[in-house]
């Protein structure tokens, strides 16, 4: 078989044609066209450039074939995102199935539930997987999070820790510390508080996988909570510019070294706006850091001392 009769359909991006429709704006010189842009030969102007192609990016070899592209693969699912989706009541076309063409779509749907799953880890990888997209999806996180969150779950069973703990506390485990990997404002008490496991668990099954793992946890520093406390409290933007420099100085002096760094910046906004006028209660402060009074209060007087 020939070489042209294989592409048919292709082109060569430096074959030039003329455009005889057009002539150069500057000089009516003659205007040759390729695959890229549009010259004039005389004197050489672009009069255009970067076609778009409307086509589409794929080919079909077949009649019947409209598509061959899909979803892209995600870790967030434990097949990759390649599981099969059966309709239920229309074909592909969107055409009303008949009775008897409805009740075999409806045995196969049930054996291919029965099938979805190999063996008793994947199914346990599909149920922590869907644990781990749902506590990701109450705190608002982004899909970054979510994936880094599944691909640590999944590293964790393949090491084999799951075994002898909770599946929900290994999920919430794994997005605090994709969390605590991106440096990412998110107490334990945040993750867990829409998970449904204990505190308790989810502590253990966060330091076997820092310790089995080792895992590259960042240090969360107040300055990194201001925003989201200030968010919550309302405060204007002065107050939360000088609650964040005074969060960034008492850093730089190592006073922050082993303190709790929302109850820190919760000081911070304190001071900052008692400073500006503007006088925020120490209860209401505690509150949306999840701290006591006294919290703020022995912070505060930390930052007193240092005239900041």
């Amino acid at each position: 078989m020939a070489t042209r009769e294989i592409y048919e359909t292709t082109f060569d991006e430096d074959v030039q044609t003329d455009s005889s429709a057009k002539q150069c704006p500057e000089c009516d010189g003659r205007v040759t066209t390729n695959a890229v842009e549009t010259i004039c030969e005389d004197c050489g102007l672009v009069v255009d450039e970067h076609q778009i192609d409307h086509g589409p990016e794929w080919r079909a070899y077949d009649n019947d074939e409209r598509e061959r592209t899909g979803a892209p693969l995600t870790v967030a699912r434990h097949d990759r995102g390649l599981s099969t989706e059966m309709g239920r009541g229309a074909d592909a076309n969107g055409n009303t199935l008949s009775g008897r063409r409805r009740r075999q779509v409806a045995r196969m749907r049930r054996e291919q539930k029965r099938g979805r799953f190999q063996s008793k880890s994947e199914r346990n990888l599909a149920h922590g997987l869907g644990e781990v997209r749902r506590i990701v999806s109450a705190l608002e996180l982004s899909e970054t999070i979510r994936d880094q969150a599944c691909q640590l779950f999944r590293s964790a069973q393949n090491e084999n820790l799951l075994l002898g703990r909770s599946i929900e506390a290994m999920a919430t485990a794994s997005v605090y510390g994709a969390c605590r990997c991106d440096g990412l404002s998110r107490t334990l008490d945040d993750v867990t508080d829409p998970a449904r496991v204990e505190q308790s668990r989810v502590t253990n099954a966060y330091k076997t996988l820092n310790t089995e793992l080792g895992l590259p946890a960042k240090p969360v520093t107040p300055s990194a909570f201001v925003p989201r406390l200030a968010s919550e409290l309302d405060v204007p933007d002065q107050i939360r510019q000088r609650a964040r420099r005074l969060a960034e100085d008492s850093e730089s002096t190592g006073v922050t070294t082993g303190v709790c760094p929302s109850g820190f910046a919760a000081a911070c906004l304190y001071k900052a706006g008692c400073e500006q006028g503007q006088l925020l209660s120490q209860s209401d402060v505690a509150e949306v850091a999840n701290v006591s009074t006294v919290t703020v209060r022995t912070h505060r007087d930390a930052l007193d001392g240092l005239a900041v």
